[in-house]
């Protein structure tokens, strides 16, 4: 058996909301979790001025029902089959959507990538390819991926406005898990803010509004 790969066209899914007209002073790009669907997760970013925000959230290229066959559907943003080809994949994608959308806001705009949950790790991976120019990066719910390197690149990451932000009751964060990634982020010299919060594996619109989007 022989295995081939074959690059092919692929319609992508993106949501927007707020001014496209060269007025907003803050573009962000918005990466939804696993199993979301960017046209529900763009509303969590609804409390933002229409004018000031331009929020662009793009969905993963794979779509699956949720409950196996049926039901409700979901997006992912790569799984372990083939994962550096899917990682190339959806990193071409993330870098043609910054460079369409961002010639939609002021020239002078803040960039932002805000990420939660699965979203966050496809951030970090996808800035470790290309490296675009953007003002800040927030991890919300969502760990760094522990298989990359980022002391090499300290340069880069120390012009940026880096948070994270995890739940206190989150499912998926227990307490090994935040103090391993409390100790990764030290050891590659990444100076986040790091935000606690009450509460789960959820995003919580005043958490957001008062902590992690720049005002």
């Amino acid at each position: 058996m022989e295995h081939h790969q074959i690059k092919v066209e692929k319609t992508a899914h993106v949501f927007t909301r707020g001014s496209k007209d060269g007025s907003a002073s803050c573009l962000i790009i918005a990466f939804h979790g696993y199993g979301q669907l960017a046209k529900y997760f763009l509303r969590k970013f609804d409390f933002l001025s229409e004018e000031k925000y331009l929020v662009v959230a793009p969905e993963g290229l794979s779509r699956y029902y949720t409950k196996g066959f049926y039901g409700d559907v979901g997006a992912s943003w790569m799984t372990k089959e083939d994962r550096l080809v899917e990682i190339d994949d959806y990193s071409e994608y993330l870098s043609k959507i910054l460079d369409h959308f961002k010639g939609m806001a002021k020239p002078e705009c803040k960039i932002i990538l805000f990420g939660f949950s699965q979203g966050c790790a496809t951030i970090m991976r996808w800035v470790m390819k290309k490296f675009p120019k953007v003002d800040g990066i927030v991890l919300y719910g969502g760990l760094l991926p522990e298989d990359l390197v980022y002391t090499p690149h300290k340069e880069y990451f120390n012009q940026l406005d880096l948070k994270w932000a995890f739940g206190n009751e989150d499912i998926f964060l227990n307490e090994d898990r935040i103090n391993w990634h409390l100790n990764f982020i030290k050891e590659q010299h990444l100076d986040f803010q790091v935000i606690p919060y009450d509460g789960g594996h959820e995003m919580i619109r005043s958490v957001m509004k008062e902590r992690l989007i720049p005002a």
